[in-house]
């Protein structure tokens, strides 16, 4: 859709499961549901978690540990998934949480670097990236207004601009009633740059109003499979939720632009049987004075439309006019015989 001025990013984060071929077949299913690109998260768990045994919410970080270790795909892997997004014709990126991952994201020349939320006031490593000059995707969950302006404060002393913010509420899933939209105004008002939508909700409902408030890039967690062991596979869309998801997009995108002309030929179409006109409701004669009981106002629409109805009341007919017949200006006395009114579209 090269006339669009949405992103839509597939995101793909780690529901791969550390496997090449579901990979893959992830970088398929972004390319088939028409996304913009296709987002994997790079994750060294010893970039990201402090070693050791200690409380984690609700999770046993150990067993956090191990999955993200088994979730883990080799450079070479890594490398081989980036040359199939680029055969399949679909940009390729990813989140990243160390150096690390960024050196070796940045050996596929990504479009742009995903930041996540738990990294938005992670100033050193925003600096890090900032120094790679490639554009920010910056997630900002967790976060206060305060915390998003003291990150780019830090950016702007290092000269970096080329970012976008992504409204973004950190719970999975997260229920409509609390994705918060109205904050996507805030952050437009406060920052003046683009503004996106992470989108944890299960519909597209939530992204189709960011997209009435002005965000123009959008995250979607998908996955092959919703019951695969992971952590982001309940609260992602398989490939039909994901393509029906672009679709919603796409068509809002659309809904959205301004039209040169107000009715479409389609609403045109409907216009000529549902559109009231003025007809006779009786035999007419030449001479007759109209009232109101002579004329009928119903479908379809006819010369006359039924706004015009006070130009012929109280006019005299010059000519005879059977009933149900439609009437005309041309119906009435010289001074009454103008060109019928016309729709202004």
């Amino acid at each position: 859709m090269s006339e669009s001025k949405i992103h839509i990013i597939a995101e793909a984060g780690t529901n791969n499961n550390g496997n090449l071929e579901k990979a893959k077949k992830l970088i398929d299913i972004a390319k088939r549901a028409d996304a913009d690109s296709v987002k994997f998260q790079i994750i060294n768990p010893w970039g990201l978690y402090l070693p050791g045994d200690y409380e984690y919410g609700h999770y046993d970080i150990k067993e956090v540990i191990k999955i993200r270790k088994e979730g883990m795909m080799s450079d070479e892997e890594y490398t081989q998934a980036a040359r199939h997004a680029s055969a399949s014709g679909i940009p390729f990126t990813a989140s990243v949480f160390d150096e690390k991952g960024l050196d070796l994201l940045l050996k596929f020349n990504p479009p742009y670097i995903k930041m996540a939320s738990c990294d938005l006031n992670n100033i050193r490593f925003l600096r890090q990236v900032a120094e790679r000059g490639k554009r920010m995707i910056i997630s900002t969950g967790m976060s206060t207004l305060q915390d998003i302006e003291k990150s780019l404060n830090a950016l702007a002393k290092v000269n970096f601009d080329n970012y976008v913010l992504l409204h973004c509420v950190s719970v999975y899933p997260a229920f409509l009633e609390q994705a918060n939209i109205g904050f996507i105004k805030t952050l437009k008002d406060n920052f003046g740059c683009e503004i996106g939508y992470s989108d944890h909700t299960g519909t597209s409902h939530a992204a189709c109003m960011a997209m009435t408030m002005g965000a123009t890039w959008f995250e979607k967690h998908f996955t092959e499979d919703r019951t695969q062991k992971g952590f982001d596979h309940a609260y992602a869309m398989e490939e039909k939720g994901l393509t029906d998801y672009v679709k919603d997009l796409r068509d809002a995108e659309k809904a959205l632009i301004i039209k040169p002309k107000k009715i479409s030929d389609a609403e045109r179409y409907t216009r000529k049987r549902a559109r009231r006109s003025i007809y006779a409701a009786v035999d007419l004669k030449a001479g007759t004075v109209l009232k109101d009981e002579h004329l009928l106002i119903v479908r379809p629409e006819g010369i006359l439309d039924a706004d015009q109805i006070d130009e012929i009341i109280g006019k005299e007919l010059k000519q005879d006019l059977q009933q149900y017949s439609p009437l005309s200006l041309e119906h009435f006395d010289a001074e009454h015989s103008i060109l019928d009114k016309k729709v202004v579209e």
